[in-house]
């Protein structure tokens, strides 16, 4: 038989995975209930079948792929059919959720009699030929998505408690996507304050590694700001409020939701950065 799965949802993580899954002959489902026309051709240039939430429900396996703050929204929606489905998939929740999101989306999943695996992405979305896209995935289940090591993914088991992969993607996100919040607010800081070309050159001089970093980093964050505000909000939660560091965390959500805002407005702001790494 076929193998069947399920990527919800076509953004440009989903229809990455989804065309490299196709391409070995998966069969990939996906919804298209209210998404744009641009997401529609992105997932039949992907090889995705549209298909509604009982036929979703009955894949073999189902990859929830939204953005963070859609999570448990998504297993609620689809509780319904997961339930009243003979055939029980396996739900796979592939989302940047700290590890008590990842909970409640577990207990959703559970009441619904289908297994779940948690699990995170690391890296860009699949491209023919890339191998640096990375699923890390943990629990009891979680061999349920090794399997797709035999079509085209890279998936890496961890030991440990369910949410392991949760608590690594949110550890990884905030270091990567801390430092560029960091770099970035420092970089507008030296501009408003006139040493914005003596920062480039002390870093360029003394960390040439961290200057290529955020160089390369800063110019492809500014139309996924938006993404990212849930995003650092769950790694706050992560870090937890009983330690201080959990502000900062919270606070760069806050910048990046600002700099969402500037990207759709004059672009004031990215225009301070883009002259800062010579974009």
């Amino acid at each position: 038989m076929t193998l069947s799965v399920a990527v919800i949802a076509p953004g440009n993580m989903g229809a990455g995975v989804g065309q490299r899954l196709a391409e070995y002959k998966v069969t990939v489902l996906t919804s298209l209930a209210g998404r744009s026309q641009a997401t529609a051709k992105r997932a039949t240039e992907a090889g995705m079948q549209a298909a509604d939430d009982s036929d979703l429900a009955q894949a073999d396996l189902l990859l929830s792929i939204v953005p963070p703050g859609e999570a448990l929204a998504l297993a609620q929606r689809l509780a319904p059919a997961l339930t009243a489905a003979t055939k029980k998939t396996v739900y796979v929740d592939c989302n940047a959720i700290s590890p008590p999101t990842a909970m409640a989306v577990a207990a959703v999943i559970a009441a619904t009699g289908c297994r779940f695996v948690d699990a995170g992405i690391i890296g860009p979305p699949p491209k023919p030929g890339s191998t640096n896209t990375r699923f890390y995935a943990s629990g009891p289940d979680a061999q349920a998505l090794a399997a797709l090591n035999d079509y085209g993914l890279d998936v890496r088991l961890l030991d440990g408690p369910l949410t392991a992969a949760s608590a690594l993607k949110m550890s990884y996100a905030g270091i990567t996507k801390g430092f560029t919040a960091l770099g970035a607010a420092m970089m507008l800081a030296a501009t408003r304050g006139g040493s914005a070309e003596a920062l480039k050159a002390e870093m360029a001089e003394s960390i040439p590694g961290l200057h290529g970093f955020l160089t390369r980093q800063t110019p492809g964050m500014y139309a996924k700001a938006y993404r990212w505000v849930a995003e650092l909000d769950e790694i706050s939660t992560f870090v937890g409020a009983d330690f201080p560091e959990h502000a900062m965390l919270s606070a760069a959500a806050r910048f990046y939701e600002r700099i969402a805002a500037d990207f759709d407005g004059d672009k004031t702001e990215i225009a301070m950065m883009d002259a800062f790494v010579g974009k």
